[in-house]
């Protein structure tokens, strides 16, 4: 080899781009799906009008005819329990995203590309906790306009307000599992919609579980979705603590809600993963 072919050698190595960072790659991921919204608006509205519409018909057209113990009424009951809704539809968000990305072949795309595999679901997951996120902060101006107040104290408003993004991270990858097993975003869009509404909808998020049938109250205090409302409306001092009759669950909301993120985490994300494995593979 001559002294030329070792400079030339020499100048590919040093000119050959560095592989970046797991976080750096997740990150351009981010990047992505956020211009994605920007330049289709219409995504937000599930974060911005749906979840004002949701605060606006409860309180004004149900909020009469259900009692609450809040101290500003059903309005500043109601709002934690929409919240917690919200959040648990990052879940659908996530999986519609996804699965529409392995359809257009965007996924695969990304696979020929020097990126890790595990930076297209850091970077969906990222992207949809910012999407959820929004409707979150939506929901707090529109709740303010309508009677619902934060009574506690900034360290328990922030632990909060922290409880709905954690469960919000658990539930993308319930929505990472959907989106790699279905086969197309109208599947997506059945089985979400299926499971997601009886989930949020038997819990304490729009009315009381004292009034539900015994067997129903069981099933509806046990729902982790319940332990959310219940810590984020604690800890908002929208309600006091839950009495000695209650499930153990709304006794204890906050450690209950870490420890429902925590087990539905560890049981999930593996399977999720393993789906995704398999599907951009196949």
């Amino acid at each position: 080899m001559t002294a030329l072919d070792h400079a030339r050698t020499g100048s590919d190595a040093t000119e050959r781009p560095r592989r970046s960072s797991l976080l750096g790659q997740s990150l351009v991921i981010v990047r992505r799906n956020l211009i994605h919204i920007k330049r289709m608006p219409e995504m937000l509205l599930d974060v911005t009008i749906q979840p004002v519409m949701f605060v606006l018909l409860f309180a004004f057209v149900f909020g009469g005819a259900i009692g609450t113990a809040a101290p500003g009424g059903y309005r500043e009951w109601l709002l934690p329990g929409i919240m917690a809704q919200t959040i648990a539809f990052s879940s659908f968000i996530v999986a519609v995203g996804l699965t529409s990305d392995l359809e257009k072949g965007i996924v695969d795309r990304l696979r020929s590309l020097p990126i890790s595999r595990a930076a297209v679901l850091v970077g969906r997951s990222l992207s949809s906790l910012i999407h959820s996120s929004i409707g979150i902060v939506v929901m707090s101006v529109t709740g303010l306009a309508v009677g619902w107040r934060i009574r506690g104290g900034v360290a328990d408003a922030v632990l909060a307000y922290g409880l709905l993004v954690l469960f919000g991270f658990t539930m993308i990858w319930f929505g990472i599992l959907v989106g790699s097993a279905m086969r197309s975003v109208e599947a997506v869009n059945g089985l979400m919609f299926t499971t997601m509404f009886p989930i949020t909808f038997v819990a304490n998020t729009f009315a009381p579980t004292e009034a539900m049938p015994r067997w129903l109250q069981v099933v509806a205090e046990w729902n982790p979705i319940s332990s959310l409302v219940q810590a984020t409306r604690e800890l908002w001092g929208n309600v006091p603590p839950a009495g000695p009759d209650a499930a153990f669950p709304l006794q204890h909301p906050v450690l209950m809600t870490v420890v429902w993120s925590v087990v539905l985490t560890a049981a999930i994300a593996p399977l999720a993963i393993r789906t995704f494995v398999r599907r951009t593979e196949g």
